[in-house]
């Protein structure tokens, strides 16, 4: 069954994006892929354990970190307590992820309306 990881807190910290969340992640392998749930108004990073995919789910609410960090080109590290990961290849996947989404109705128009104010201008 997959599971989804919420993001708790996010803020950018020695030149890093910091997503904060309460589930362990020392098991988890980065997927290096991004999806998006049109429904929810979010986009999901895949990570992987050794039975199933996780969700870390990256919600409207920390778009403009997003955005900065993606401005900036700052590595995102997802972390738990003392545990840190790196999610790779966050940049290229978010890159191609908004170039799909822009002016695509496939998404649905209020996503694309949101996404476009937010990272494509």
């Amino acid at each position: 069954m997959k599971k989804n990881i919420a993001i708790l807190k996010a803020y950018i910290n020695e030149d890093k994006l910091l997503l904060e969340t309460n589930e362990p992640i020392l098991e988890l392998v980065p997927g290096e892929q991004i999806l998006v749930d049109s429904a929810q108004y979010s986009f999901i990073y895949l990570m992987e354990d050794k039975n199933d995919y996780t969700y870390i789910v990256l919600h409207e609410q920390i778009w403009p970190l997003l955005k900065n960090a993606q401005e900036r080109k700052l590595p995102v590290w997802i972390t738990f307590n003392d545990e840190q990961k790196e999610l790779i290849n966050f940049h290229d996947e978010f890159d191609y992820i908004l170039t799909n989404i822009k002016g695509n109705s496939n998404y649905g128009k209020e996503l694309v309306t949101k996404v476009e104010c937010i990272f494509l201008t």
